[in-house]
């Protein structure tokens, strides 16, 4: 994470006219040069975050839904070629299984990563937190962002946004406090953060859905998460 700082500009404004105008994809230049007014106090901003984040995570609890019916489906599938003895058959929808497993692992992966997140940015209540708390916040999301980018477009969006969003807050936080994101401190949260989820992800997959029959290739979870590692 970079944060750019320039003497006599608020940069936090850039990014919230980026958001309401829908011209984050301006270049950066111009970006800074349109930024003229204070963008307001932080706290509403970061409620603005919060609502956002939890906008998210009730989306990817509908994706997720979708692929456990799917996943149902494709079980019984497994299960009815199995009892027939057609074991090229039943592989076939094993490897479909396989896939959405992972995509269901990436989901709520991504999805108690928004989540912890969301808890830590409710109990923010000075200004130096505010910079402690956002540093791995937004490395978090740049992490669950890039696992969704070519699943879920518009989450991506979203997320890029929400991560700006809470970079203007950061700058103009530590302009106010005199306090400084610690970049390696907020990279090992943030990896602290995304080992956690990945790992209660995994189990929770584990419980949720029921294991193939004897004889069917297992299905593999460890190669599709957020942060494009298992």
């Amino acid at each position: 994470m970079h944060i750019f700082m320039f003497r006599g500009i608020n940069l936090s404004e850039k990014f919230a006219k980026g958001w309401e105008d829908g011209r984050s994809g301006q270049p950066l230049t111009e970006r800074i040069k349109s930024a003229v007014k204070p963008p307001g106090p932080l706290k509403p901003r970061l409620n603005m975050a919060v609502r956002r984040l939890d906008m998210q995570i009730q989306k990817l609890d509908q994706a997720s839904d979708r692929f456990s019916k799917r996943d149902k489906s494709i079980f019984a599938r497994i299960v009815d070629a199995y009892t027939k003895h057609d074991m090229a058959r039943a592989n076939v929808f094993a490897s479909e299984l396989a896939e959405i497993r992972k995509m269901e692992k990436m989901i709520m992966h991504g999805r108690l990563a928004l989540e912890q997140i969301v808890l830590r940015l409710r109990t923010v209540s000075e200004l130096g937190d505010v910079v402690s708390t956002l540093g791995p916040a937004v490395n978090v999301l740049r992490a669950v962002k890039t696992g969704m980018a070519n699943v879920f477009p518009e989450a991506d969006r979203e997320l890029g946004q929400i991560g700006d969003l809470l970079s203007g807050i950061i700058m103009e936080a530590g302009q106010n406090s005199g306090f400084s994101v610690n970049f390696e401190t907020a990279n090992e949260d943030a990896q602290k953060i995304m080992a956690e989820a990945s790992a209660i992800a995994e189990q929770k997959i584990k419980e949720k859905f029921p294991e193939l029959p004897a004889g069917i290739p297992s299905v593999s979870l460890g190669e599709q998460s957020p942060t494009g590692t298992s």
